[in-house]
């Protein structure tokens, strides 16, 4: 604690908060005007002098964008042989408004939130944006070096194993549609009601179905979430449950058997085509006597096809005669003519 600010302390208006703050975030604030509009939500549509809305949704902005810097820094450092993608992941995980709405909870934080009750005890991302709105607040009062040690040292050094986090799965919509697919398991997700609530806000159930199967459903205030909610009591039923994991493969041999039904084979079209073009016609084998009746008729009707023609137009072309041929053709001419008296 800064030995001006402690001195200062007791005479300051907000002392109590001041205290509050300085548990949450080891830092007493210098501007306690960023703090309390990053506890101020929407709800309670506070207005300025020129009659603009007054809430946190600009210190969230400003601290989301904060938050995933320092937590990036840290992951980075923390895992230096990891790839790009396993740091993404783990900082995501970490950085969730699931998260940090736990956080906000624990840390007392949810408790200074100045909003209307109804909204208070009914939103879950309320928390989580209020965490996200004193990072702002604490970039703007002290710096970037405040807000990384305040994710350090108090978040993930005493609230959060880094380690434990990097390595659970909680994406229980995308671990359930692997496991489908490697089993080969048709799955939806069937929308059973989508309305809003007493305040206003939407909310959403889904039903989760295998092989046509009704498994678990999920509500939150987004399709997202609760398809997630769905998924992760499903993955448990699955788990805990043999039977219905059982009933759901038996399902699916029903469906597979009735989409494997026997076809005709296909024709051998290469088979075909060598056929068709095989149009040599093989010759007779003269010294094989011993020829099966239906080949004799096949060699006939061969025959019959190629040899049917008639030649009585066709003309011997006459050869040339010579001179002795010619004198012998006359001799016998006249001989024939004398034996006619």
């Amino acid at each position: 604690m800064n030995i001006i600010d402690h001195i200062k302390l007791p005479f300051r208006k907000d002392k109590e908060l001041y205290l509050e703050l300085y548990k949450i975030l080891g830092f007493l604030p210098h501007n306690i005007s960023f703090y309390k509009l990053a506890l101020m939500h929407k709800s309670v549509a506070h207005k300025n002098e020129k009659g603009k809305p007054v809430n946190n949704e600009r210190l969230e902005f400003l601290g989301d964008a904060v938050l995933d810097a320092t937590v990036g820094h840290i992951v980075y450092e923390h895992f230096p042989g990891k790839r790009e993608g396993f740091l993404t992941n783990t900082r995501s995980k970490l950085v969730q408004r699931e998260t940090l709405g736990r956080l906000a909870k624990e840390m007392g934080i949810t408790r200074l939130i100045l909003s209307s009750g109804r909204t208070a005890s009914h939103n879950s991302y309320m928390g989580g944006n209020a965490f996200e709105a004193l990072v702002g607040a604490l970039y703007l009062d002290h710096g970037y070096d405040a807000c990384m040690a305040f994710v350090k040292k108090k978040i993930l050094n005493k609230m959060v194993n880094i380690d434990k986090v990097a390595y659970k799965e909680v994406n229980f919509k995308s671990k359930l549609i692997e496991w489908s697919q490697k089993n080969k398991v048709n799955i939806e997700f069937r929308c059973l009601k989508q309305y809003k609530d007493e305040n206003g806000s939407p909310v959403f159930e889904y039903l989760c179905v295998l092989e046509n199967i009704e498994a678990c459903a999920g509500k939150g205030f987004s399709k997202k979430e609760a398809q997630q909610h769905a998924s992760e009591d499903t993955l448990k039923k699955l788990r805990k449950q043999p039977q219905f994991c059982d009933s759901i493969f038996q399902a699916k041999t029903e469906r597979t058997k009735m989409e494997e039904e026997p076809v005709m084979v296909a024709p051998d079209i290469e088979k075909n085509i060598e056929e068709e073009n095989n149009f040599i016609i093989s010759q007779p084998d003269c010294n094989n006597t011993k020829k099966s009746k239906s080949s004799d008729e096949n060699k006939k009707n061969i025959q019959e096809q190629f040899f049917d023609i008639d030649f009585s137009d066709v003309k011997e072309e006459q050869k040339e005669m010579s001179k002795e041929d010619i004198i012998a053709a006359a001799e016998a001419a006249a001989f024939q003519e004398d034996n006619n008296k």
